[in-house]
């Protein structure tokens, strides 16, 4: 700058210090009145502010009243069964408890002879009615018919015990028709009674009879007197009634 212009900008500064008033409405009163600017651009945004601190927390409300229950749901759908689990370790043993009531046993028990007013001899395939009864308190044997019927299923035990005297003898064991066992007895012209034994154990359901039976006409020698008998007897050896079934 040369120095006459430096000198000029010095005045020019020097009268606008004294003329001038202060700024009002953006517009320099000066010695040349220039037209409005053109207006600038919008600024930019400026960036974001700080974030505010947390306020302060709310004093607890009183407790709302108890609202009404409502109504219930319907039942689910049952989910699907689980895996079985292991087995659990085994208890401890329980105390023993109070002993109970014993259960009546079951009882079949039965003894005849035949009395000395029987008569002899019997025909082959009749039944040796033994009707002098010695016990029978269960009622199974029938000294009319000389058969004893099964009330408790099980296992019996019979026998015969048979005096024979100046005959031969021989009989069958019988159980529902078919002989379980045969006894004989051939006659030596002895002058004494002679004896003829004979028993089986015989499996027995309810309804099944069993007797003595003649097996030959002409060995019939069935003897009883004042000092000897033949007698028939039989008994429940166990039964097979299940949880010792009560039979009186």
């Amino acid at each position: 700058m040369t120095p006459l212009q430096s000198w000029a900008l010095s005045l020019l500064l020097v009268l606008l210090a004294h003329y001038s008033n202060p700024l009002e409405d953006n517009k320099i009163h000066s010695l040349c009145m220039g037209s409005p600017g053109t207006p600038g651009s919008p600024g930019l945004h400026g960036r974001p502010g700080q974030p505010g601190r947390d306020g302060r927390d709310g004093r607890d409300a009183p407790l709302g009243e108890k609202g009404q229950r409502g109504d219930r749901g319907e039942p689910g759908e049952p989910g699907v069964r689980g895996l079985t689990g292991d087995r659990g370790d085994p208890g401890e043993k329980g105390e023993r408890g109070p002993s109970g009531e014993c259960a009546v046993a079951p009882k079949s028990a039965f003894s005849a002879k035949l009395s000395e007013s029987h008569t002899m001899p019997l025909a082959v395939g009749d039944a040796v009615r033994f009707d002098k009864i010695i016990l029978n308190e269960q009622g199974d044997y029938n000294a009319e018919t000389g058969r004893f019927t099964c009330r408790v299923p099980g296992v019996y035990y019979f026998a015969v015990h048979a005096t024979v005297y100046r005959s031969s003898l021989q009989f069958d064991l019988m159980k529902n028709g078919h002989a379980m066992g045969s006894y004989f007895q051939m006659f030596g012209n002895w002058s004494k009674p002679a004896s003829l034994s004979g028993g089986t154990l015989l499996h027995l359901i309810p309804g099944d009879q069993v007797w003595v039976q003649m097996a030959l006409g002409e060995y019939t020698g069935f003897y009883s007197s004042p000092k000897t008998d033949s007698t028939f007897i039989g008994f429940l050896v166990y039964s097979d009634w299940k949880n010792s079934a009560v039979f009186a």
